[in-house]
């Protein structure tokens, strides 16, 4: 691959202005600087610099991400901090966050550009299990979990999908549901006379939020994550 394009994938710039870095020499290939933007870089042999710092570049990225509350999910936002802000490393610029979590909801969040995988994860005829821990205002009442898992609770006019509820304590449960509709977690509660006082997701499919991850820390996912995804989906 060219160096600039190489540059411009990693979500440098532009090939123009990944071009004129090149030419300022503000890039170096294997500890030398190189002026040349057509120079042909071999991925994951060479190291690439740019003003010192190395640069990584993979095609396709698969990032974990613990999403701390009052951080938004999306690419960008003119306001609030973004989830893409917490990736503390060259992004490619398709890179998204796969799904949504309310703002001051925390938990697992996948970054990646594989928008394939994305829709088969977020797509409820696929079934994908979520997984939300979820402080309550009150205890569940006589008949409560069984709404919650028979499918009887409606949102913008159409049922939900059977839940799953594990009652943990007195007022925390695990939540797994097959949706992500908007708020849904949060409306079901309230739908049922109850209020959500925290929530955080702990799981997608095969995925668990790494416990080792404090909040808006993140990892690259392993091989046997991303394996495990592309299975389930």
């Amino acid at each position: 691959m060219r160096l600039d394009k190489y540059l411009a994938h990693a979500g440098l710039g532009t090939r123009k202005e990944v071009k004129l870095a090149i030419r300022k020499g503000r890039v170096s290939v294997n500890g030398e600087v190189c002026r040349k933007d057509d120079r042909k870089i071999q991925e994951g042999a060479d190291v690439v610099c740019l003003d010192k710092e190395e640069i990584y570049y993979e095609a396709v990225v698969y990032i974990m991400l613990n999403k701390p509350q009052d951080v938004v999910s999306a690419t960008s936002d003119p306001t609030y901090e973004t989830v893409l802000d917490c990736i503390d490393a060259f992004l490619p610029k398709d890179c998204f966050p796969v799904g949504r979590l309310d703002m001051d909801t925390e938990g697992l969040l996948l970054i990646t550009n594989d928008g394939k995988l994305a829709h088969r994860l977020l797509s409820p005829k696929h079934h994908v299990e979520k997984t939300y821990l979820v402080d309550l205002a009150q205890l569940l009442q006589e008949g409560d979990q069984k709404k919650l898992e028979n499918g009887s609770i409606v949102l913008d006019e159409e049922p939900v999908l059977p839940a799953r509820v594990e009652i943990l304590e007195d007022t925390q449960i695990l939540l797994h549901i097959q949706e992500g509709r908007f708020h849904q977690v949060k409306r079901m509660l309230h739908a049922i006379g109850n209020e959500v006082v925290h929530l955080k997701r702990i799981a997608m499919g095969p995925l668990r939020l790494d416990e080792a991850l404090a909040s808006g820390e993140w990892r690259y996912l392993s091989e046997e994550e991303i394996t495990a995804l592309k299975n389930v989906a």
